[in-house]
């Protein structure tokens, strides 16, 4: 039993992932796993499949089984974890650090080991939803002057620095971390809908220069974008960012040797525009995300590889050949998604053990071929 009642205490898990820890996490699963399950990225070794915790209801019963569910995770050659402050009301974030501390006190593994994420930028809740939303971001964020009503988009996002540092403080105490591995800004192009392209790259560039500081404080090791529409868009779309100029505010922030080095977007057999949509200026080119990622030497995370469990039940049957020791539906998509070139690791939600179990097996198989993918998006 991993869990713990969270009691916030003040003592924070010092370090972060390295490539030593993360080679030596590796070197655990020599003899059981793929070995393309793991793959270096920007000095850290990721498995091919990591955890996310996005779904779930803000109870007990729910931390409980996410606590849990880490260490079965980690035993089982998943070293990638993800989170958002907002997810389920912080409470995600606080069952992940409950479980780590625990399991770090333990001595099993070590903070270098593993690789942890998490996103700022909507206005989450505390602990349970509220009755009523809007009076509750405004008595939170607006009457305390941490934010100004016309910084916050859509009713439910903003990203001016001192609200990213409100943010990323209590992200630090749910997580018990003195250091976050990816800090992503969570979603950024919501803002679009309502502001101006020169104005969202200005909130974008503030962001990005307050990102830089706090890598230099020690208190994230990276950051990025994780997007759900921004990258998956045609260039005519008032959600579509560039990828070529997030590169630029970010070396504008912090020179050549800047920290913006990840990029997270959903990606699955339904939604498989980074590999296949080419909406990114290369030269005269347009290319894919995915090949423009590689360009510019970005890391690129998929998200939703299951789609939230919505692609179980619609796997065509004339893909069963690719899958050999691959019985279950949530394998096959897995598989998938973890396959595409470029794709460094895929995230799945996962707050029960069987799950978990059950989505690892994908590790013990190598990755599809390119030849095999391709064959298989023509036939699905």
């Amino acid at each position: 039993m991993y869990w713990k009642l969270i009691d916030m205490s003040s003592k924070r898990i010092t370090g972060c992932a390295t490539e030593e820890g993360t080679q030596k996490y590796k070197a655990r699963f020599s003899d059981s796993v793929d070995p393309g399950h793991f793959r270096l990225h920007d000095g850290l070794w990721m498995s091919s499949i990591g955890m996310g915790s996005y779904l779930g209801e803000s109870d007990e019963a729910t931390d409980r089984l996410y606590a849990e569910a880490l260490p079965t995770a980690i035993s089982l050659g998943i070293n990638v974890f993800d989170s958002a402050i907002n997810y389920r009301a912080q409470r995600s974030e606080r069952a992940f650090g409950a479980a780590l501390e625990t399991l770090f006190a333990s001595g099993a593994y070590a903070r270098e080991e593993l690789i942890v994420s998490t996103k700022g930028g909507f206005l989450p809740f505390d602990g349970s939803y509220p009755n009523d939303p809007l009076a509750y971001f405004k008595q939170t964020y607006v009457d305390t002057g941490l934010l100004k009503p016309e910084e916050i988009a859509q009713g439910c996002h903003a990203m001016t620095p001192s609200y990213l540092e409100n943010q990323l403080t209590q992200s630090l105490t749910n997580l018990r971390l003195e250091t976050i591995d990816t800090y992503y800004l969570h979603n950024p192009e919501t803002q679009l809908g309502e502001i101006e392209c020169d104005e969202f790259l200005r909130r974008l560039s503030a962001a990005f220069d307050w990102l830089e500081k706090k890598v230099a404080e020690g208190k994230i090791r990276r950051y990025g974008v994780a997007t759900w529409n921004a990258f998956r868009v045609g260039r005519d779309s008032e959600e579509y960012v560039s990828l070529e100029e997030l590169v630029v505010l970010a070396r504008e922030a912090g020179g050549p040797d800047h920290h913006f080095k990840v990029v997270q977007l959903p990606f699955n057999l339904a939604m498989p525009e980074a590999w296949v949509l080419s909406n990114q200026s290369y030269g005269a080119n347009l290319v894919p995300v995915l090949g423009m990622a590689k360009r510019l030497g970005l890391t690129v995370v998929g998200s939703a590889a299951l789609l939230q469990a919505g692609l179980l039940g619609l796997f065509p049957d004339a893909l069963e050949g690719y899958f050999k020791n691959l019985e279950k539906p949530a394998q096959r998509c897995l598989q998938f998604a973890r396959s595409v070139p470029g794709i460094a690791t895929a995230l799945v939600g996962m707050k029960n053990e069987e799950h978990v179990r059950e989505n690892a097996q994908a590790a013990h198989v190598p990755p599809l071929t390119e030849q095999d993918l391709i064959l298989m998006f023509q036939q699905s």
